[in-house]
Formats: C-alpha cells, sequence, structure tokens
C-alpha cells in the first residue's frame, strides 16, 4: 500500500529554495575542493584562480537542481521514513549507490573500509595474526602468522573461531568477522575456538602490529629452477620480491617461474616496480590513458633496478584470478619478449583505481575508476583479458586445491630449497617447468 503525502505548497517553495541555496554552495565548494563550506561568491572565486573550465549559466542551474533534489530526498527520508534513520548513514548510503552505478570498482569508503584499504596497501595491520575463511559457526583458520598472537596462543590451522569478545561470528560476513577481530595495537581481545576435535576454549590475546607477506611461496625446483608465489601487490611487493629472487639465484637459479594466479592485483607503483626487476632500462612498462585521452596519457619505463635477472628464461602462469597489476606485469614482460605466458585467460580488470578522500571529512574516501592501462604493444586489457601462449585448463576443484595449499604454505617457515608439503596437482605448473627445461639460461 502507497500513501500520497501532500506537503503544504508553501512550505514546498521555501524549501525548494532553501535546497537550491544548500546546493548550489555545495556543489561549488566540493569544485574548488575546499575544506569548508563557503560562500557561492567567495567560491566562485576560488573557482577562477584554480582555471577550472566554469560552465554556462544553464547548466549550472541545472546542475543546481539536481544536487537540491538530492538533498531534498535525504531529508524527506530522514523526516517522514517509518524508522527513524541516522543522517550520516543516509548520506554514506547515497554516494555509495551513486558510485556503485558507474562500475563494479569505483566505490565510497567510510572510515572503516578506509583504514582497512590503507592497511591492505600498506601490508600490515593490527589484529590476533589469523589467516581465516568463512565457515558455518564461525570463521575457519587457514593458518596462523608467523610470530603472530594467534600463533603464539597455539591456535591451530583448522580451528574455529565462533566468538569474539562473547560477540557469535556465526552468520556474519568475513569482512565483519575480521573487522570485530582486528583493533587498536596492545588492547586486549577474547576470542572462543572451537578445535578440530570439537572441544571448546576462550582465548584472550592482545592485538599487535601485523605484517602481511606478498609472497605465498619460493623455493627451487628441479635443481635450478627457481618458483615464486605472489598474491598481491603492495608497498613492500618490490623489495620482498627481490630478497626472494636473490635467495634462489643464491640456491642456484638460472630459470623462473613467476606464479601470479589468483593475484587480485593492488598498487600501480608495486607492478610497475616489479616489472622493472626483468626489463632493461627504458623498456615500456605500460600506458595509462585517460578520460580525456592522448591528453592525459602517461607511460612507465623500467628505470634498470633489476639484478641478474634479465638474463633469466621466465615463464609467467596466469589464470581467471589473475587481475589488474597482475596483468600489468604479464602483459609488459610479453610484449617485451621477456617471458612466456602458462595457465587461463586473465580476468581483464585493468583500469585505473584513484582513491580521493574527501576534502570535507578526509576519514572518507571515493574510489573512482579514471583510466585504462594499455600493454607496451597499444593493447586494452580491460574486458579483454590477456590469453596465456600456452592454455593449460585445470577444474575448479583442482584449482581450489592449489589455492588452498599455497595460502597455507604461505605462513610455514623453511629455505627455499625445500620441498613444499603434500604438493596438489598442477598440471599449470608442469607446462611451465616443460617449457623452461627446453631452454638454456644466458
Amino acid at each position: 500500500m502507497v500513501e500520497v503525502l501532500v506537503i503544504k505548497s508553501m512550505e514546498r517553495v521555501a524549501a525548494s529554495q532553501a535546497l537550491r541555496k544548500t546546493g548550489i554552495t555545495l556543489l561549488l565548494a566540493l569544485i574548488c575542493g575546499c575544506r569548508s563550506v563557503a560562500t557561492p561568491e567567495s567560491t566562485l572565486s576560488a573557482i577562477r584562480q584554480k582555471n577550472i573550465p566554469v560552465q554556462s549559466p544553464d547548466e549550472q542551474v541545472a546542475d543546481f537542481e539536481d544536487l537540491a533534489l538530492l538533498t531534498e530526498a535525504l531529508l524527506l527520508v530522514k523526516r517522514y521514513y517509518v524508522e527513524d534513520s541516522n543522517f550520516t548513514d543516509l548520506v554514506y548510503s547515497a554516494i555509495g549507490g551513486m558510485l556503485q552505478d558507474l562500475d563494479p570498482n569505483s566505490s565510497f569508503l567510510p572510515p572503516a573500509s578506509l583504514k582497512s584499504l590503507d592497511d591492505t596497501t600498506r601490508g600490515k595491520f593490527v589484529g590476533i595474526g589469523v589467516n581465516v575463511e568463512s565457515g558455518d559457526q564461525g570463521v575457519k583458520v587457514i593458518a596462523p602468522l608467523q610470530d603472530s598472537p594467534a600463533l603464539k596462543a597455539g591456535i591451530k590451522a583448522g580451528d574455529t573461531i565462533t566468538s569474539v569478545d562473547g560477540d557469535s561470528l556465526r552468520g556474519l560476513s568475513l569482512e565483519d568477522a575480521v573487522t570485530k577481530m582486528r583493533g587498536e595495537s596492545g588492547t586486549s581481545v577474547k576470542v572462543t575456538v572451537e578445535r578440530a576435535d570439537g572441544a571448546h576454549e576462550q582465548v584472550e590475546l592482545l592485538r599487535e602490529d601485523i605484517k602481511l607477506s606478498c609472497i605465498e611461496s619460493y623455493r627451487m625446483l628441479q635443481g635450478e629452477i627457481g618458483y615464486v608465489r605472489l598474491k598481491q601487490f603492495t608497498a613492500t611487493t618490490v623489495d620482498e620480491l627481490e630478497d626472494s629472487l636473490r635467495e634462489l639465484v643464491k640456491a642456484g637459479a638460472r630459470k623462473l617461474i613467476f606464479d601470479l594466479r589468483d593475484n587480485p592485483g593492488g598498487l600501480l607503483s608495486a607492478a610497475v616496480g616489479v616489472a622493472d626487476l626483468f626489463l632493461e632500462k627504458g623498456s615500456m612498462i605500460v600506458t595509462l590513458k585517460s578520460r580525456s585521452g592522448e591528453e592525459s596519457e602517461h607511460e612507465y619505463a623500467a628505470g634498470g633496478r633489476g639484478y641478474k635477472l634479465r638474463d633469466l628464461p621466465m615463464v609467467i602462469m596466469v589464470n581467471g584470478g589473475s587481475a589488474s597489476a597482475s596483468e600489468v606485469v604479464a602483459g609488459a614482460l610479453r610484449d617485451n619478449g621477456r617471458a612466456t605466458l602458462v595457465g587461463q585467460k586473465s580476468f581483464g580488470k585493468a583500469s585505473v583505481q584513484s582513491v580521493v578522500k574527501m576534502s570535507l571529512r578526509p576519514e572518507c574516501a571515493v574510489r573512482l575508476t579514471t583510466g585504462y592501462y594499455y600493454t607496451p604493444n597499444g593493447t586494452l586489457i580491460h574486458g579483454q583479458g590477456i590469453e596465456p601462449d600456452h592454455e593449460v585448463l585445470l577444474t575448479l576443484v583442482n584449482q581450489r586445491q592449489i589455492q588452498r595449499h599455497y595460502r597455507q604454505e604461505a605462513y610455514r617457515v623453511r629455505t627455499p630449497d625445500e620441498k613444499a608439503a603434500e604438493e596438489p596437482d598442477d598440471k599449470q605448473l608442469e607446462k611451465a617447468m616443460e617449457l623452461l627445461s627446453q631452454r638454456e639460461a644466458g
């Protein structure tokens, strides 16, 4: 049933005028990037100083009225909706809905989400240090992280964390459950752990700074092949990868397998840095094009950072989970004739997301798609993906076995020449080794 609510005409006229004035002020302030809401006159002056193109009067009026319409809708919900609504939540939802309608990769980042993103890109966070996945009764522990509070307290792979500080995790999303386990460094948290044998135990932990490694596995194969699996691109990726490669070279690696399967990407700067490790100085890595086309093109080239790596025969493994920065690296190394690709077609997500903090509320941000990546040969990756030179298909079950195996391997302490335990059946890896066995190191 829908009830039509009629507001008195005089009230609507007054409200409309007030909303239009508010809309003008806010819109102009946002155009200028002001940190406080200025008057329309002072904001227009700031626009002129910044040389921002000013719209025609008719375009301005239309935009102001649209903004006033949004404000009116928010106020109507706040005033008349059957249940009381927090106005900030309404505004955040409105912004989130607007960005979500643009494309799947643009989004609004309220304070908690922005902090989580910052933690991920920095390669560290504060928590108890467990790698988890969704479970029926809570979250299931894949493995505790090295030197973490969870490891020191005896939490093991296969355990299930069912509650945090007395709050059940059953039915919560994985993100919400992880948020409950995180907090400020040095703070105490009590978790209820269900062991594999069904026993329950309450464990009290102190949250600590936890470093996230980008390397899930690195080791020697067949005596002279070095293998590295990279799980994400963060601020620490290049240094971590370079350290792992040095270890492999010292262990006798003369050929290399670089596993980017199921790597969703991350920072563009990390992707450029990784490609730089393998390319001659001046080699093109990637071109970024934004809405303005050639006027906003930006090219990234190798700076010559690589060490003892440019002559190693190399195979890169990719699949449908390889996206964004992974595709940038794979495309750059193949187009430069530096690597052969094995596996399955990559995801095809090569758009640029810029995280812009809000001027009026810097603890919030918008993640906005601002451009597309092109390989050195000028190929658009986004929506297309990258086809491997040698396609090797795996079943879904086999893929999941491999994913889980390497997630567990990421937290084992061992030397690079130690064989991984219980290797899964991996025909893509076998193909990569076969191709390298046919090539001689330079």
